[in-house]
């Protein structure tokens, strides 16, 4: 199969690109970006040419991996997947909760795969992890802990993206963290408590549908090498109730996630499963990314 990349930015260049160009079930399509000049440069490492138009791209592909701002997602997925073809979407879905919302109900109604590049559902460890949760961890005696703490947006490739500028370490690790707790406490079902402190700290509680609380502490503008980060499930766990359950790494090879990403997405369009985190995930974390904007008011 022949896959199509969107975007030229860092993301695309250090793991779109070296992915697609290593990963034996999908051929590459090339690219399209606002910037030609940017997009040859892609290409250079992930194969293909470089196209003129959106359209040229679609005409040669077969799946299309979008590595662009939120906004310019949402306003071209509709067009992607009225073509017929099935997508890679990065986190945010969209910009906003209503373009979000009809972003999803494109892909639902094209009838194509989707798979939303959640980094740490795609690693080996993290997936054991996963796997290997305590029986009782979504009941009311649980509380769970997320932290993830960093100096990205201090400086670096992605410190220049006017998104993450403006909207911080919500919109860009928030979804990875609240979708890993969602999936090891239960679907999230309210935002208990929000609040944003400068520089870019975020402290939040969430309610998940068993009963489990998780306390979540987010920011992307502190001076901290390596990044400190952690998941902690506590109490609620095993059979005498009791214990600690804790995650303490990320994945060290983004490129390999998205390779697992391609593995799984071509068994999704062989079998016509869908993944379990497909476009309608990427709108349910956008839901309670958007319930924590409100709550901060």
């Amino acid at each position: 199969m022949r896959i199509g990349l969107l975007g030229a930015g860092p993301w695309a260049r250090q793991v779109h690109a070296p992915a697609i160009a290593a990963h034996p079930r999908w051929s590459a399509a090339g690219v399209w970006a606002r910037r030609p000049e940017a997009a040859a440069g892609i290409a250079a490492v992930s194969g293909g040419p470089v196209h003129a138009s959106v359209e040229d791209l679609l005409d040669a592909c077969d799946a299309v991996a979008f590595a662009v701002p939120p906004a310019v997602q949402a306003e071209l997925l509709e067009r992607v997947v009225a073509a017929g073809k099935h997508v890679v979407l990065e986190k945010p879905l969209a910009a906003d909760l209503p373009a979000a919302e009809r972003a999803a109900a494109a892909v639902a109604a094209s009838g194509v795969r989707s798979a939303t590049m959640l980094t740490l559902r795609f690693d080996p460890a993290i997936r054991a992890w996963l796997d290997a949760v305590p029986a009782g961890a979504g009941g009311p005696g649980t509380t769970a802990t997320a932290r993830w703490l960093s100096g990205a947006l201090l400086g670096g490739p992605f410190a220049a993206s006017s998104w993450r500028a403006e909207h911080g370490a919500l919109l860009d690790v928030g979804p990875h963290v609240v979708d890993l707790l969602d999936a090891a406490l239960g679907p999230v079902v309210d935002v208990d408590h929000a609040h944003r402190d400068e520089p870019d700290l975020w402290r939040i509680g969430l309610v998940h549908d068993g009963g489990a609380r998780s306390s979540v502490v987010l920011s992307l503008r502190v001076p901290v090498d390596p990044t400190d980060f952690e998941v902690a499930l506590v109490g609620g766990l095993g059979e005498d109730g009791r214990g600690r359950y804790v995650l303490d790494r990320r994945p060290a090879d983004a490129v390999a996630c998205f390779g697992a990403l391609l593995d799984d997405l071509a068994d999704a369009i062989g079998s016509g499963a869908d993944l379990p985190v497909d476009a309608a995930r990427a709108l349910h974390l956008q839901r309670v990314i958007d319930r924590i904007v409100r709550a901060v008011g």
